[in-house]
């Protein structure tokens, strides 16, 4: 079986890729290499219509991380016979992030290092210590492979946990863990006092998190997003955190991202001032990043690419019609 890798320079993932792979399994490396025409396998996340109309024996697309770019996903509709799937290889690290955004912004992380560092021992003696976590109510959305590690921690911190997710059938190893559809959304936000956000970006988790949504959480909630900015209405969570009805939020996804390499350092990740806030943590959109990522981004390749070498089912399978 050839494969078909147009990029795959990452230190170290190349040679953790070839070792956990079976013989008859053939890398082709670089953006157009001999036989890649021949590949059944591609793995690249922005394939190019010109790309997939020159591998005729193509059969699967794996774009290298978890989520699903809108480009990507309608060039897929548009070809039948093609399967598209994605990586999960990231769930713990994004998972990590996402715990790590919540008790930053529960615990006024922040403002008190930053005061710190120039003496400033005033919120020492403050009436408001942050957010004390235990026994309060936390919503998972989008209870799956970043949503279920979310979960475990937020319980293992004595918090009472219900996950909600698209899709109910199968069954869930997190049993003393309440999930329920995303048909109850509307219904259980008025008791979270944590909200976290672990969906991907589709044409139906667009703005799903809305103006009416954010108002029905209580006051003083506190809002993680870890999936993507566009779930989440820009403008109303603005609203929210600087009224200062929302106690905090923790971000690593927005809605503004730099288009350009000198836009790296100059980029507002908002048309809001949310840095000027400090109720709100601000992360880059690096949750999915560690120093494990290029191996672990190669170990999960190898276990999709044994499954089609085998003939067997190729997992992380991406519904077309869904997004995701």
């Amino acid at each position: 079986m050839k494969v078909h890798l147009p990029h795959g320079d990452e230190p170290g993932f190349l040679d953790v890729l070839r070792a956990g792979l079976p013989p008859e399994v053939e890398l082709l490396v670089g953006d157009d290499p001999p036989g890649c025409d021949e590949a059944q396998v591609l793995v690249e996340g922005r394939p190019s219509e010109e790309r997939l109309d020159s591998c005729p024996s193509l059969r699967h697309v794996v774009i290298p991380w978890a989520g699903v770019p809108e480009p990507t996903l309608h060039l897929l509709r548009e070809r039948s016979g093609l399967s598209l799937h994605v990586l999960h290889h990231n769930a713990a690290a994004t998972a990590e992030m996402a715990v790590a955004l919540m008790l930053a912004a529960c615990k006024r992380l922040v403002p008190a290092d930053r005061e710190l560092r120039s003496g400033d021992w005033s919120r020492r003696y403050e009436t408001d210590q942050g957010f004390i976590l235990a026994g309060r109510r936390v919503l998972v959305v989008g209870y799956g492979s970043i949503g279920r590690r979310v979960g475990a921690t937020c319980r293992a911190l004595g918090m009472h946990v219900t996950g909600v997710r698209r899709r109910l059938t199968g069954s869930t190893p997190d049993t003393d863990i309440e999930v329920r559809g995303i048909e109850h959304l509307r219904e259980l936000l008025p008791v979270a006092d944590v909200l976290h956000v672990a969906l991907p970006l589709t044409e139906k988790t667009r703005g799903l998190i809305g103006k009416e949504e954010l108002a029905a959480l209580p006051d003083g909630a506190v809002v993680v997003n870890v999936g993507r900015g566009p779930i989440i209405d820009e403008e109303a969570l603005w609203s929210e955190l600087s009224s200062g009805r929302l106690a905090g939020a923790g971000l690593d996804v927005w809605w503004q991202y730099p288009t350009s390499a000198e836009g790296k350092t100059n980029t507002a990740p908002s048309r809001f001032d949310f840095g000027s806030l400090d109720s709100v943590v601000l992360s880059p959109h690096r949750a999915g990043h560690g120093d494990a990522t290029p191996r672990r981004r190669a170990e999960a390749l190898a276990e999709l690419l044994r499954a089609a070498a085998a003939g067997e089912e190729v997992g992380n399978r991406v519904d077309l019609d869904e997004g995701y």
